[in-house]
C-alpha cells in the first residue's frame, strides 16, 4: 500500500518527492492493476538475485517499491512481540492512550475474557470522546454471541461484521478478512497474527495450551498508511469512510517498514513478487515460519532454488495445528522441498500460528498471509515489511529459541512413513485450492 501520487508538481528531485508524500493517500498497487513481465514471480528472482548486496542493497528497496508500487516508511520505533501477553498489554496500552480515534479489525474477536478485556477499553476510550470502530470478519468471528456487539454499540462503539453469513453468493463467502489491525491516533500502528482471543495469552490457560504467535508495533507514518488498509474492509461492511489526512513525510533511515497488503483482485500478485523477490535476494539466510503451509509447487522451485546457491533456508511448520487438512496438505511437498536442501521443522511446543519470515537477519516480515490458497487467493492480508538490523536479530533470536522446541524433518525417515499418512498428504494435497 502507498500515496495516491496525484498530480505532477512542477518541482523535481527531492523536493518533489517531499511534496508528493503529503498528498492525500489512496490503496496501492490499485485493483486490477497488471504487473509488469519482469516483475512476476516466476521471473522477478533474476533481478533480486543480481543485487550486489542482497536485501541489504538499496537497489532491492527499488525493487520492492516499483513491484508494490509502494513506499518504505521510516518508522520512528518497531517493537515485536513473541506471546500473546506481551502482544495485548502493548494494544491495550495503545486504546487506552488514545485522544482522538482507535480502529481496530481481526478476523477473530472472541467473547472470553481477552475480548471482554478489549471489550471495556474500547468502551471506556470511546465514553472519553475518542471515535473507535471495530470490524471483525463474519466467519471467522461467527461464534461471538450477537450481545456482545451490542453491548459495544451501546457503550459507543461503532462495530461491524465483515460479510458476516447469509445470503451470500459463494464466491463471496470465500473471501474473508484475515487482516489484524490496531490503530490509534494514527501514530501506533499494529499488525501480525494474533487474533482476539484466550489462546493467544490468557494467564487463564496453561501455558501448553498457549497458541505461538507473533506480532508488531510500529509507531511514526507507517500508522497513517496502515488507516487507508483498515478502511478497505470497513466500506465494504457498510461503514463511511475515513476523514483521510495526507501522509507526513518521513526520514529514510531504518527501522523502514513497508506494508503490504492484498485482498481478491488487489495486491496478491505483487505479494508473490515480493516473496519470490525476498527469496532471491537472500544471501546467507532464510528463515520462516508459517501456520498453514500448502503453496503453488512455484514456492518449492523458488526456495530449493535458494538452498541450492547455499542459503540457509529452514520452514518453521506447525507440529499440532487446528487445521489438520493444511498441515497434510504441507506434508505432500516435503520430500520435494527436503530434496532440494531445505531444512523442515515441526514446532511442538504448542500450536504454532505464527507468519514470519527473516533474511540475513536484516529483512523481516510479519503480518497475517499465510503460504497457502486461502491467504494467496480468498483472504484480505496484512503484513509489515522491515528493515532494520536491531529487528532482525531479535527475529532471529526467536527463530532459534522455537528451533529448541521443534523436530527437524529428515528426508529418509520422512519417506518411511506409512500408506495411511501418505494418502491422507496427497488428498488433502488435491483439496488444497479450496481448503
Amino acid at each position: 500500500m502507498s500515496v495516491a501520487s496525484g498530480p505532477a508538481s512542477p518541482e523535481s528531485g527531492p523536493r518533489k518527492h517531499a511534496r508528493r508524500r503529503f498528498l492525500a493517500p489512496r490503496l496501492r498497487p490499485w485493483a486490477g492493476r497488471r504487473l509488469p513481465q519482469d516483475l512476476k514471480a516466476h521471473r522477478v528472482g533474476r533481478i533480486a538475485a543480481a543485487l550486489p548486496e542482497g536485501v541489504r542493497d538499496p537497489g532491492f528497496v527499488d525493487l520492492l517499491t516499483r513491484i508494490d508500487e509502494a513506499t518504505f516508511s521510516g518508522g520512528r520505533s518497531v517493537d515485536v512481540f513473541f506471546d500473546g501477553q506481551a502482544a495485548f498489554a502493548a494494544m491495550l496500552s495503545a486504546v487506552e492512550s488514545a485522544r482522538e480515534e482507535v480502529l481496530l479489525e481481526s478476523y477473530i474477536f472472541k467473547d472470553d475474557p481477552t475480548g471482554r478485556r478489549f471489550q471495556a477499553a474500547l468502551i471506556a476510550a470511546a465514553r472519553r470522546g475518542v471515535s473507535v470502530r471495530v470490524l471483525a470478519d463474519g466467519v471467522g468471528s461467527v461464534q461471538t454471541r450477537r450481545s456482545f456487539w451490542t453491548e459495544l454499540t451501546e457503550g459507543g462503539v461503532e462495530a461491524r461484521l465483515f460479510r458476516p453469513l447469509g445470503f451470500l453468493p459463494l464466491r463471496a463467502l470465500f473471501r474473508r478478512d484475515h487482516r489484524k489491525i490496531l490503530i490509534a491516533d494514527r501514530s501506533v500502528a499494529f499488525t501480525g497474527g494474533m487474533n482476539i482471543g484466550d489462546e493467544y495469552g490468557s494467564s487463564l490457560l496453561p501455558r501448553e495450551s498457549l497458541w505461538r504467535d507473533t506480532h508488531c508495533r510500529v509507531e511514526g507514518p507507517p500508522a497513517v498508511e496502515l488507516a487507508v488498509v483498515f478502511q478497505e474492509a470497513w466500506l465494504v461492511a457498510g461503514g463511511t469512510p475515513l476523514a483521510l489526512a495526507p501522509i507526513p513525510e518521513s526520514e529514510s533511515r531504518d527501522p523502514r517498514v513497508l506494508i503490504l497488503d492484498s485482498r481478491p483482485g488487489r495486491g496478491q500478485k505483487e505479494l508473490a513478487s515480493v516473496f519470490a523477490s525476498i527469496v532471491a535476494a537472500a544471501r546467507q539466510r532464510l528463515w520462516i515460519t508459517v501456520a498453514y503451509f500448502a503453496p503453488r509447487h512455484r514456492a518449492l522451485r523458488i526456495l530449493g532454488a535458494a538452498a541450492r546457491r547455499g542459503v540457509d533456508v529452514r520452514l518453521l511448520l506447525p507440529g499440532q495445528t487446528d487445521v489438520a487438512v493444511v498441515r497434510h496438505a504441507g506434508h505432500a511437498l516435503y520430500s520435494g522441498l527436503l530434496s532440494r536442501g531445505v531444512r523442515i521443522y515441526e514446532y511442538e511446543g504448542a500450536i504454532l500460528h505464527a507468519k514470519t519470515l527473516v533474511a540475513d537477519q536484516y529483512l523481516s516480515v510479519v503480518g497475517s498471509s499465510n503460504l497457502d490458497f486461502r491467504s494467496l487467493e480468498f483472504n484480505a492480508e496484512c503484513n509489515f515489511v522491515i528493515l532494520d538490523a536491531p529487528t532482525g536479530e531479535k527475529m532471529t533470536a526467536a527463530f532459534e529459541n522455537d528451533l529448541a522446541h521443534a523436530r527437524e524433518i529428515r528426508l529418509g525417515p520422512w519417506r518411511k512413513r506409512g500408506w495411511l499418512h501418505r494418502s491422507a498428504d496427497r488428498l488433502a494435497r488435491t483439496l488444497s485450492p479450496w481448503l
